[in-house]
């Protein structure tokens, strides 16, 4: 995240700011490659400039003058970063790459440099789309209704859209992998009852010291394309004694303004959602923060920075940043029950791929895993390169779709070596790709959160006291 509340306040552009607050660490770089190795975009295209340091450089000689942020080159290898943040990861010096990035995309936004159509209709979304929940419930609703109709598989069947644009092939493909998955157990969309869930009996799940009460981040993809995972995230925490509430007023994380370098547009919805967590209680900050989206809890815990310059929040950001939590990290801080009756011998073998930002900036690397191990699966694959981006990227797969395919290829082509028939992901967006990937090139796989194979197993546990079906 950029370090400043405003640009202009402290008498810099955002990339000049931000890497005056990373220079101590730019300083002790070692030249060692270590985030070249670990970079997709570098593995994939062999070009320097594609990488980390590459790109360092870039932002470097923009800041130095000595290269316009607004030409080809610099407007071109910054826009093929994923922003996975797996150099973050692998950098000894421990250089924030992400923050450096999201200013430097913010200064290519201002640049003044002619904008594709596509960038000008994903700014225009941004703006007048993702700032207002109403209109944007009303586009989910309509998706919803494409999805759930059939119509885009429908389209996708004819080919129809592959003679129109890839683009546009791959982003139905996009919307049909967002429907539920058949599960078994009712998860995926067969079990209702949300956060009013139960445990089956009062000693079932003895409420855990830590665990206390949450409050459930549902974000705007989230409750819009996968509400499923939310009511499965709700009804899990209270099977295990974790009181669970989701504040109204709750608005988009920001993720994506911050990505596209719109920083101020992630400040206004950031601000939004801390009033909207502030809530009329006072203990609600004892209370953890809980997503279920690798993407938005990334976002979250990074708001203290976001803010830091804002006077009026920078406190209130870095407090609710420290209270933020996967799922996964909150069932694994308070005991987790454990389905002990082995999984039945139709269901498919699970594999597991990370979310890029749940591991490298909600670092949530075994608890994921140790989530699925809970819900007690007849088999389960490792999956090479889990840790990877799949090429998702929030919506880098339709602004570059050559190299988004790219990786995402050779992730498909690890999944198919496991033989799993079920892939668990921690993240919309890659549950999307991934789906989308894999129907387009005829892979026979489900995709699910890893929270749907535990309520899964929940109740086939008989661990809820009342479920009915969804028709």
């Amino acid at each position: 995240m950029n370090v400043s509340g405003s640009d202009e306040a402290v008498g810099g552009t955002a990339l000049a700011v931000a890497l005056a607050h990373e220079e101590r660490k730019l300083l002790a770089c070692i030249h060692c490659g270590l985030c070249l190795e670990a970079c997709p975009t570098y593995v994939h295209t062999g070009d320097e400039n594609d990488g980390p340091r590459g790109r360092l450089y870039l932002m470097r000689a923009a800041r130095e003058g000595r290269l316009e942020v607004g030409s080809p080159t610099f407007e071109r290898h910054i826009n093929r970063c994923l922003g996975c943040r797996a150099c973050e990861t692998v950098c000894p010096a421990g250089v924030e790459y992400g923050q450096l990035l999201e200013a430097a995309r913010s200064d290519l936004r201002h640049s003044g440099r002619r904008r594709s159509h596509t960038d000008r209709l994903l700014n225009f979304t941004l703006r007048h789309v993702w700032t207002h929940p109403a209109r944007l419930r009303l586009a989910f609703a309509a998706a919803r209704a494409l999805r759930d109709a059939r119509v885009a598989r429908l389209l996708l069947w004819t080919r129809l859209p592959r003679l129109v644009s890839p683009r546009a092939e791959f982003a139905l493909a996009l919307l049909d992998s967002s429907a539920p998955a058949p599960l078994g157990g009712g998860a995926g969309g067969g079990v209702t009852g949300g956060a009013n869930a139960r445990p089956a009996s009062p000693d079932a799940a003895p409420p855990h010291p830590d665990a206390g009460r949450a409050q459930l981040f549902k974000g705007c993809v989230g409750e819009g394309l996968f509400a499923r995972v939310n009511r499965a995230t709700e009804r899990v925490l209270a099977a295990n004694g974790c009181a669970v509430e989701s504040p109204q007023g709750q608005v988009c994380c920001g993720a994506l303004h911050a990505h596209a370098g719109d920083l101020e547009g992630a400040r206004s919805l950031a601000r939004r959602n801390l009033d909207a967590f502030a809530g009329p209680e006072s203990d609600n900050a004892s209370a953890f923060v809980v997503t279920n989206a690798g993407g938005c809890g990334a976002m979250l815990a990074s708001y203290g920075q976001l803010l830091t310059e804002d006077p009026d929040y920078s406190l209130r950001a870095r407090e609710f940043a420290a209270r933020v939590r996967d799922v996964s990290q909150q069932l694994d801080a308070t005991g987790v029950r454990a389905v002990d009756a082995p999984g039945r011998q139709t269901e498919p073998a699970v594999t597991y791929d990370a979310s890029c930002h749940l591991l490298n900036g909600q670092h949530a690397a075994e608890e994921p895993l140790r989530m699925i191990s809970a819900a007690g699966c007849r088999e389960f694959v490792p999956l090479e390169g889990s840790d990877v981006c799949c090429g998702g990227a929030g919506v880098y797969n339709l602004l570059e779709p050559d190299l988004s395919s790219r990786v995402l290829a050779e992730k498909l082509a690890r999944v198919r070596e496991t033989g799993a028939g079920l892939l668990a992901t921690g993240n919309p967006g890659c549950h999307m790709q991934l789906g989308a990937g894999a129907r387009l090139a005829g892979l026979p796989l489900r995709i699910c959160h890893p929270v749907e194979l535990l309520d899964a197993a929940y109740r086939r546990a008989g661990f809820y006291e009342t479920t009915r079906d969804q028709g």
